[in-house]
């Protein structure tokens, strides 16, 4: 959408409408992701309407994308898998592709991996990848993988409180 805004000096000049970053349900800030992503995972790409669409982030937002330019959403129960980052999602994938979920990675920590490779290893995560068509995000998995990892172990570091850290 164009339209015409007046300057300090009163003449006019043609400017585009202001790209929308956030959610325009809560306000979060949105993450960039492809239309090919978006019409993957809707449940009727008639739905799509636009081309740059995010991803809003908070967990207890029902909207998944919206597009910066239109403004229309596509709530959870438009889209065909749960929703890894948002709250409620059953299954609560880590990677998309090879339908491995958190609970597996964590599994597979409990018996010993440590790295993304080990983690790979023990479920088949990352096997399939068609990640901007599968992930929500559109993005490998790698980075949500890590932070399962890195989250426990957190959890599996006891701290004590009788000596120096």
């Amino acid at each position: 959408m164009k339209f015409l805004i007046g300057n300090s000096h009163g003449s006019r000049v043609l400017a585009s409408n202001p790209v929308r970053s956030s959610c325009p349900v809560c306000g979060n800030e949105g993450t960039s992701v492809g239309v090919m992503t978006v019409e993957h995972l809707v449940t009727d790409r008639d739905l799509v309407r636009g081309e740059k669409y995010r991803t809003c982030m908070n967990e207890d937002c029902d909207v998944v994308y919206f597009d910066s330019d239109n403004g229309s959403t596509l709530t959870k129960n438009q889209v065909i898998v749960p929703i890894w980052f948002k709250r409620g999602a059953d299954p609560k994938y880590a990677c998309y592709c090879s339908q491995v979920t958190e609970a597996q990675v964590i599994e597979a920590v409990e018996h010993g991996a440590r790295t993304v490779s080990e983690v790979n290893a023990a479920t088949g995560a990352m096997k399939n990848s068609n990640c901007k068509k599968n992930n929500p995000l559109g993005v490998c998995c790698h980075k949500i993988i890590q932070e399962v990892l890195d989250r426990q172990e957190l959890t599996k570091s006891p701290i004590n409180p009788f000596t120096k850290q």
